[in-house]
């Protein structure tokens, strides 16, 4: 199983450069992948999400908003390996 893991971005973004770090240390720890997403491309994102970033997307579902957890990040994914 493949977990997929977005930030939602866009640029001079402390708080994303933040998130990135800590999915970026977790990650060989589990079967992820990270996506990076540059609000600013998508004029829908866009207006949905303006200044609530980042936004952490563990398969599709918002997990994380302007703060990530690394040990909370860590449950969640053990939870998703354990459940399939």
């Amino acid at each position: 199983m493949q977990i997929q893991i977005e930030i939602l971005t866009k640029k001079d973004c402390c708080l994303c450069d933040d998130a990135k770090k800590i999915v970026e240390r977790i990650l060989p720890d589990f079967p992820a992948s990270l996506t990076m997403v540059d609000i600013e491309s998508d004029p829908d994102l866009f207006e949905n999400y303006k200044e609530k970033i980042p936004v952490v997307r563990i398969n599709g579902k918002d997990s994380f908003v302007y703060k990530t957890h690394e040990i909370t990040l860590r449950k969640k994914l053990e939870e998703l390996i354990k459940d399939k």
